[in-house]
């Protein structure tokens, strides 16, 4: 996790670099435009929040493969989870993260409350798929 650790606090210093550039770059044009700064200061933030969360994880694990440099590329291989082959819950969630996005587009608070709503019954059939009916683990 040291690579992605490292990318997303580079993305965090460049977006620093940024915002002083942009805060000079609209003082010269005779007002400071502050959405923009207050924009680009919490991107940068939030990037240097998950930079801080992934080095500080880093350290407390295994190096896995792509953080080590003598590495061979076999050693990446194998299984990285479990994806249902079959599964039609993610079209639900997007189906239902589409109408919530409609409902915040139009402000339909009845919408969005359906919306919400949608959104969770679809996880939760998404999450507890192999827990129900013909796929139920056997015990």
């Amino acid at each position: 996790m040291k690579v992605e650790g490292r990318t997303f606090s580079a993305v965090a210093v460049f977006l620093l670099l940024i915002t002083v550039v942009y805060w000079v770059w609209t003082a010269k044009d005779g007002g400071i435009e502050v959405v923009g700064i207050v924009a680009l200061l919490l991107s940068a933030g939030l990037c240097g929040i998950v930079g801080t969360y992934l080095a500080f994880v880093s350290r407390r694990i295994e190096p896995r493969p792509e953080d080590r440099s003598d590495a061979e590329i076999a050693e990446g291989a194998g299984d990285l989870g479990f994806f249902s082959p079959g599964s039609y819950w993610p079209i639900g969630i997007a189906g239902a993260g589409a109408i919530e996005g409609i409902a915040l587009a139009f402000w339909q608070p009845w919408l969005m409350v359906a919306g919400i709503v949608l959104i969770l019954v679809a996880v939760g059939g998404l999450l507890f798929e192999y827990y129900i009916g013909q796929n139920t683990p056997l015990r």
